[in-house]
């Protein structure tokens, strides 16, 4: 492993554990030229999930989207840094454990709200919004009366 300090292409291990969502190992390392020290994640490598989008155009699934998309929709609410990559990372999971191939965009967009309807009530509301492409006040209203009436 390079160091991302000094480019020196060797570094030495110093500790390996799984990390928190035990999906990926947490891998201490340090530079044998700099001493400075650095964390990688190390994760299996999966088969390439294609997302159907809705003009039927395929794509690779990427993560930053999911992560990105997520994170706007909680742009100044009270969720943690941490919450938001929960989130992310339960949504790669239930994805890559379909086990198929192609994957529509629909049914990701589904995930992540039904995820975030567990963490910010609002999130999942700005979420909504946009995927679901509300076209005027009352469609708002009414995705808000589901959330009040549970």
């Amino acid at each position: 492993m390079r160091c991302p300090y000094c480019g020196y292409p060797d570094t030495r291990v110093i500790d390996s554990r799984p990390a928190e969502d035990r999906s990926s190992i947490r891998r201490r390392r340090s530079c044998d030229e700099c001493g400075k020290r650095f964390t990688t994640y190390e994760k299996v490598e999966t088969i390439p999930v294609i997302v159907i989008k809705k003009d039927n155009n395929r794509e690779q699934y990427d993560r930053a989207k999911i992560e990105a998309g997520v994170l706007r929709a909680c742009y100044k609410r009270p969720v943690s840094a941490a919450d938001i990559q929960k989130v992310v990372e339960a949504v790669e999971i239930e994805v890559f454990n379909r086990e198929e191939k192609e994957i529509p965009s629909s049914e990701i967009g589904e995930i992540v709200m039904d995820k975030l309807k567990d963490l910010d009530p609002v999130a999942y509301v700005r979420f909504a919004s946009v995927y679901r492409e509300f076209k005027d006040v009352n469609t708002f209203m009414s995705e808000l009366k589901k959330i009040l009436d549970k």
